[in-house]
């Protein structure tokens, strides 16, 4: 079986339809139901249930899902290893973040980046979800959770801070939170990822009330400038904000930020080129 069929039936197997698996490989949906026509003939074998919602994965499709992946997996290393050996300074390097992280320092760095080395082109990806490397969705990333894959190469980049924030507007009308108060009488402004908190910087927040959850770290600081309640938002991102003040200072959480690059592509030119900016943007944040 060629690898070009197997990626199609991986992709229906993953997507669940036609269209979704479409809309991951790039190509229409006729493209897609023409491959799987192909591949079934070639195997003599029905490899997924047509049902109304999803095509499901027959026994005969179960067994092939295996080897499949395998292909896949070769195939991917074969483009990273010889990535890896790319000296030019051209072309593109994909790099996966937080909305918050790049802003303040990834987009600077390209910025950078691109002033001297213009031949480089930079796809950024901002997302809460965690981009997989070993899948190619990311040449890098710049994350706070350190990962454990084998086949990546990880580096500190910073060591952070969060802190307790509020709008002036918002303190205009409410008491200073005091510590030890259980934030008694405050509204308070979390994250939907996780589980729900109990306490912000490890202050209690069990007296206070939380009125908005949002789903990145900007929506979070914008909503507190928007004077809606109490947020712990990272230090960086909120001392820039002219109208937030920080409250209970000597409440604070570290939060370490982590560069993490493919072993098989760390040493490629552009990849490099990159790193080093952004090497060098964290440690300029940071006073180094």
């Amino acid at each position: 079986m060629h690898w070009d069929n197997a990626r199609y039936f991986l992709a229906i197997a993953r997507a669940g339809t036609l269209r979704a698996a479409a809309r991951a490989l790039n190509v229409d949906q006729a493209t897609v139901g023409r491959r799987l026509a192909a591949l079934e003939r070639t195997l003599d074998a029905r490899l997924f249930l047509r049902t109304p919602t999803a095509y499901v994965l027959t026994p005969a499709g179960e067994a092939l899902r295996t080897p499949a992946e395998a292909m896949e997996r070769a195939a991917i290393q074969m483009e990273q290893r010889v990535m890896g050996l790319d000296r030019r300074l051209t072309g593109t390097v994909r790099v996966a973040t937080t909305d918050a992280l790049g802003k303040r320092f990834v987009l600077p760095a390209i910025a950078r980046l691109r002033e001297e080395h213009p031949g480089i082109e930079v796809s950024c990806l901002m997302s809460q979800d965690v981009a997989n490397l070993s899948r190619r969705q990311a040449d890098l990333a710049v994350r706070t959770a350190r990962p454990g894959a084998p086949d990546q190469i990880v580096r500190r980049l910073a060591t952070l801070q969060t802190g307790l924030y509020a709008s002036r507007a918002y303190l205009r009308s409410r008491d200073v939170p005091v510590s030890g108060s259980g934030m008694a009488g405050h509204d308070l402004i979390g994250s939907i990822q996780g589980e729900a908190p109990t306490a912000f910087c490890g202050e209690s927040i069990a007296n206070g009330r939380i009125v908005l959850k949002v789903s990145t770290t900007i929506a979070l600081v914008d909503a507190a400038a928007q004077g809606l309640g109490i947020a712990e938002l990272p230090c960086y991102r909120a001392d820039a904000e002219a109208d937030l003040v920080r409250l209970i200072p000597e409440r604070a959480d570290d939060f370490d930020v982590w560069l993490v690059s493919h072993a098989d592509l760390h040493r490629t030119a552009r990849v490099q080129a990159l790193i080093s900016k952004l090497v060098a943007e964290f440690e300029t944040a940071s006073g180094r």
